[in-house]
């Protein structure tokens, strides 16, 4: 497949969601994974670096635009407005164009964050944070009808708690859904034909499998099924002379103990929560919940749904803050607080330009960051060992004012939560492992060169690479570079100048008024959410 003078003139994305380079590497040295030992023999490969923090909604839309979250405009699964409410990000917040907005025929599968479905010149069927498969979740809007019909009972995603404490039938749902995903591939592929330049294609299950169950036995088994996956997409690859690249957002590991991060701020004294004898606490006292009110409101027909669809946004926002539930900015007092952390490890200093409510002055962040960047790193385990590692935001989103402060993470074998508690430490429950910041990039095709290692490897490398690797310009604002390193030194690739492209911004006025609270359900069994 190497040492080609030419180069492909279209490229295939395999995306194993969460899959470990060390697993890949272990097993496929053992003979357990024969594709993927053929990926390294005959093409380009290394660990892939993900964002920070390692997580599919930042990683994912990195990989198909090439460039950090303050450009592509998506830094978790919930946006924060300055009112202090949240709602869910969606394919519409993505301002960076992606490959399949460059590429076409594109055909795009089960990639996160694409809900709802642009109009590609090609296929495009929507993958985590689709509502459900009652929404219009493909394009052109009948390819659904034909994944209805040849699919029955296709399903994006698993009710996770409902598996908490079942293994067995955990492991038989995941590979459901894996043989379900590998269907809808072959669809795509059917209705692609020889007319197509971008395949992407993510397989989420092992990120989903390996969050409940970190046992090798039952990994390498699953393992296994994803190199015949593999397999069939290098045999795709090679009868279409195309460049194939297989990566992961992120890595993953075990993990022995939660850290809640907001705790830290209300015991430092920076975050103070609600007091009880407001509404809130009255309804809590009274026994009455968020579940029992849409309870009640359901059996008399009126569903979320409709209320968020007929209601005002900041009336909505207004009775969720009394409702007792899972609404955890709704416990904090914003008159009094210095700073909080939101979904997936985002700290936010309370300042008066950014938020309504705010108490700091601007010119007081920057001495203000250093602060609590000590508080947080000043936790430690029992040992000693910091819990956390703590980014500065200007860092890591240098051309976005409006990106978190401060990004923190779990240290080690250590999540961080972003959840309201009573006390620092938490004990994992249901959760064997999560994310970590090595993935995989194993690049083949006709210019890719034989058993090359590719070292520094980023998630916005692979955009770039792609790019110049089938003959197309690469967004003169990509973060990423191209990986030459993956071309053989004969090939056209290597010996051909990065040409350069100006982009547009993606704008979209059009609002996306859903009712994710399935899509909350199913990221809180993962441990994404509280």
């Amino acid at each position: 497949m190497s040492g080609s003078t030419t180069s492909s003139e279209r490229a295939f994305v395999l995306g194993l969601d969460g899959v470990p380079w060390r697993l890949i590497e272990r097993w496929s040295d053992e003979g357990v994974l024969p594709n993927f030992a053929r990926m390294r023999d005959e093409g380009a490969s290394g660990t892939l670096d993900s964002t920070r923090p390692p997580t599919t909604p930042l990683a994912w839309p990195s990989i198909a635009t090439g460039v950090w979250p303050d450009k592509h405009g998506i830094y978790g699964f919930q946006n924060l407005s300055s009112e202090y409410s949240h709602e869910m990000y969606t394919s519409r917040d993505l301002s960076q164009p992606a490959l399949w907005d460059q590429l076409g025929p594109a055909h795009v599968g089960n990639v996160p964050m694409t809900y709802p479905a642009r109009e590609i010149d090609g296929t495009m069927v929507t993958g985590m944070m689709t509502p459900s498969t009652d929404r219009e979740f493909t394009h052109p809007p009948g390819l659904q009808a034909e994944i209805d019909s040849r699919i029955p009972n296709y399903e994006i995603s698993l009710d996770y708690p409902e598996y908490a404490d079942r293994p067995d039938d955990f492991e038989d749902a995941v590979d459901d859904v894996l043989a379900k995903r590998r269907d809808l591939m072959e669809i795509q592929m059917d209705r692609a034909g020889d007319d197509w330049q971008l395949f992407f294609f993510v397989y989420t299950a092992p990120d989903r499998f390996q969050h409940l169950v970190w046992d090798m036995d039952r990994l390498r088994a699953h393992y296994a099924q994803l190199d015949e996956i593999l397999g069939d997409v290098m045999a795709y690859t090679d009868d279409h002379d195309a460049d194939l690249y297989v990566v992961s957002d992120h890595g993953f590991g075990p993990i022995e103990g939660l850290v809640y991060v907001n705790r830290i701020l209300e015991e430092e004294g920076y975050l103070f929560r609600r007091e009880d004898e407001g509404t809130r606490g009255a309804l809590a006292s009274l026994g009455i919940s968020r579940d029992a009110i849409t309870g009640a409101l359901n059996r008399v027909g009126i569903t979320e749904e409709a209320l968020v669809q007929s209601l005002p946004r900041r009336l909505v926002d207004s009775v969720a803050e009394q409702i007792p539930g899972d609404h955890a900015l709704y416990d904090v007092d914003y008159d009094r607080t210095v700073a909080f952390v939101h979904d997936t490890g985002n700290c936010y200093i309370n300042d008066t330009e950014r938020f309504d409510s705010g108490i700091v002055s601007p010119n007081e962040v920057p001495e203000l960051k250093a602060d609590l960047r000590a508080a947080f790193e000043s936790a430690t385990d029992d040992d000693g060992d910091p819990l956390l590692v703590v980014h500065d935001g200007d860092d890591l989103f240098p051309t976005d004012e409006g990106s978190p402060d401060l990004v923190v993470c779990g240290r080690g074998v250590y999540e961080s939560r972003s959840g309201m508690a009573t006390e620092i430490h938490g004990e994992t429950g249901t959760y064997d492992a999560s994310h970590r910041n090595d993935g995989i990039v194993l690049c083949r095709g006709p210019s890719i060169a034989s058993g090359a290692t590719l070292r520094g490897a980023r998630v916005v490398d692979i955009a770039p690479t792609l790019l110049h690797g089938i003959g197309e310009p690469v967004p003169d604002n990509a973060d990423g570079r191209v990986l030459f390193d993956a071309f053989d030194d004969e090939s056209t690739p290597a010996a051909t100048k990065v040409e350069r492209t100006t982009v547009g911004r993606v704008e979209s006025d059009e609002a996306v008024d859903e009712d994710f609270d399935d899509v909350a359900d199913r990221l809180k069994g993962l441990g994404y959410m509280e």
